[in-house]
């Protein structure tokens, strides 16, 4: 069993630093790099490129709705073209600084409100899926099981990685389930490390209502602004390791 253990990263701004990102690095295989619009700067993403380049970490774009005050969580209403536009903006971003680090984007995840509309609206998986794969067809999608953009990626013929959020609940439908809800994030790390283990072993996931719902998945994002989000990331890799699994970033797969 080969799995992907991926993070946001570069979220922050300026002087200020919502994680320990040289740290976590270590203990990923792929990362997911704020691209200037909910968090990071051009210093910061130069930075964060440079930084997964040197641990040899799959390098992912981390697009947002322009909503920095928001960190990215507020929905924003805007026609498809516009919203391809800035999708198409942060990507573009993000390649100019891995373009001089002499590396590549191999996969796009996107975040927060836009990520949760793309996950269950199809129009907007689509207006991502159209801007990416206009870009590079070979970046790959990380994706909700099930999910709209899925969907929409391999309708494309675009690549998926199936993801699961090591620290949050999820509603019978396989979307997430909505923050400041019963169960929607979990911060006890024993359990967030069983939920993983389980998750890969059984490819099925007991969500916050009870019900148990399929989750293959390739791919699991522990938050780097999770408080002991390093221990968490190296403890995952560690069970995971000893449970016959081999962490590898998507692009092993």
């Amino acid at each position: 069993m080969k799995i992907d253990i991926n993070s946001d990263m570069g979220e922050g701004f300026g002087p200020y630093t919502l994680a320990d990102d040289e740290a976590l690095m270590a203990q990923i295989s792929s990362a997911n790099v704020a691209c200037g619009y909910h968090a990071g700067d051009p210093l910061i993403m130069d930075r964060t490129v440079r930084l997964a380049r040197d641990h040899d970490v799959d390098l992912g774009a981390h697009v947002s709705f322009p909503d920095r005050m928001g960190f990215g969580r507020r929905k924003m209403d805007m026609p498809l073209p516009e919203l391809e536009a800035h999708v198409l903006y942060q990507i573009g971003a993000l390649a100019a600084f891995a373009r001089r680090a002499d590396y590549r984007i191999t996969h796009m995840n996107p975040h927060g409100a836009l990520g949760n509309l793309a996950s269950s609206v199809p129009e907007i998986a689509e207006a991502l899926a159209r801007a990416t794969m206009q870009f590079d067809p070979e970046i790959a999608f990380l994706v909700l099981p099930g999910s709209a953009l899925e969907t929409a990626a391999l309708q494309r013929g675009g690549k998926v990685a199936r993801l699961f959020l090591a620290d949050r609940g999820y509603l019978p439908n396989g979307q997430l389930a909505p923050r400041g809800t019963s169960g929607a994030v979990i911060k006890d790390e024993a359990e967030v490390v069983s939920r993983v283990l389980g998750v890969l072993q059984q490819q099925t996931l007991t969500c916050v209502t009870g019900e148990e719902i399929p989750m293959p998945v390739q791919s699991v994002l522990v938050h780097s602004d999770t408080p002991g989000a390093v221990q968490l990331a190296r403890r995952l890799k560690q069970e995971i390791t000893d449970a016959g699994g081999q962490i590898a970033p998507l692009t092993a797969q």
